[in-house]
């Protein structure tokens, strides 16, 4: 690589995804919290309708490939071993047109390998994150854009690493898209990325737990993020639509609707995070940021897998063009 400027820099884990589809499962709600429960027959054989197994995923591999296809200069910062699972992850993102320079390869231990269950559209996914000796690259000139999202559990020092890379480069705008072990490691812990952060992404509930609070009214919570450091947080609300502050006005979105029914839901989340990063990086507006990024989420959810349905920038924009008139971003 030479020393051009990176647009887009993903960092977060990378994973290989084997989708399983069930057909002799069902669902339970049966239990005192009253969450959805996959349930099988315990000791038994039990059929499945098929496999598809897709190399080098995960939320920052995905958002990478994701801005990538809408025309930015896109590289990752990730980990993985040097198993078959790895070698083929790291040809994957290559043959994507990602840089791969800041991968690193570790000897003699595990890539990691996931185990999706679908049922319907919807999935649950069996996890096991290697816990690698990260070491954040010093990557120079520094990109336009960092976008962080999940890491291993034993990734809080690392976290401190980026924070210090970030502080040494402020023209890098952060966005930050926190997977599950960095919402729990709680806003103390995370104070300084919080801070540091230009966009936050996050869903709801999501909200709620980081803020420690019950509050429901989206634009309270909005307020509330943006108190504790994010500049222009987001939040999505499932399929009631996605809002944006960014200190002056709050924004909101409808999704954009389905074709047709989804197939998987897996990358939904990636995508509009992803996208609106990278429109913003592409020098459009916050309102055209908003109203790209449902566009490439529907997509995706007609596909298995999150990366097949990322969109390319011309084929987004022809889906704009086209909207029904119902999509359209407004302010609350």
């Amino acid at each position: 690589m030479n020393n051009e400027k990176i647009d887009f820099l993903a960092v977060g884990d990378i994973v290989t995804d084997a989708f399983i589809e069930l057909i002799d499962a069902w669902i339970e709600i049966d239990n005192p919290d009253k969450s959805k429960e996959l349930c099988m027959r315990f000791g038994d054989k039990i059929p499945y309708k098929d496999v598809v197994v897709v190399p080098a995923v995960g939320n920052s591999p995905n958002a990478a490939v994701s801005a990538h296809r809408l025309g930015l200069k896109s590289a990752l910062v990730t980990d993985l071993g040097d198993d078959k699972f790895g070698i083929e992850q790291l040809e994957t993102l290559k043959s994507k047109g990602i840089i791969t320079d800041f991968v690193t390869t570790h000897k003699e231990q595990q890539s990691n390998y996931h185990y999706v269950l679908r049922y319907g559209p919807e999935r649950t996914i069996l996890v096991k994150h290697t816990e690698w000796r990260y070491k954040f690259p010093e990557i120079f000139p520094a990109p336009k854009f960092m976008y962080l999202s999940s890491l291993a559990s034993n990734s809080l020092a690392y976290h401190y690493e980026i924070v210090e890379y970030l502080k040494r480069h402020p023209d890098t705008k952060l966005s930050f898209q926190p997977g599950t072990f960095q919402i729990k490691l709680g806003k103390e812990k995370m104070k300084d990325l919080y801070e540091l952060s230009y966009l936050f992404f996050c869903n709801k509930e999501e909200a709620q737990l980081i803020l420690g609070t019950k509050e429901n009214d989206i634009k309270t919570l909005l307020k509330m993020m943006r108190d504790i450091g994010p500049k222009i947080p987001v939040i999505t609300d499932g399929p009631k639509g996605a809002y944006v502050y960014d200190g002056t006005k709050c924004l909101f979105t409808p999704m954009y609707p389905d074709p047709k029914d989804p197939i998987d839901r897996t990358g939904a989340g990636d995508a509009f995070a992803s996208t609106f990063t990278s429109a913003l990086a592409l020098g459009k507006k916050i309102e055209e940021a908003l109203a790209w990024g449902p566009i490439n989420s529907m997509n995706v959810v007609q596909y298995i897998g999150a990366q097949k349905g990322l969109l390319k920038r011309e084929e987004l924009e022809e889906l704009l063009s086209k909207r029904p008139s119902e999509y359209v971003v407004r302010e609350i």
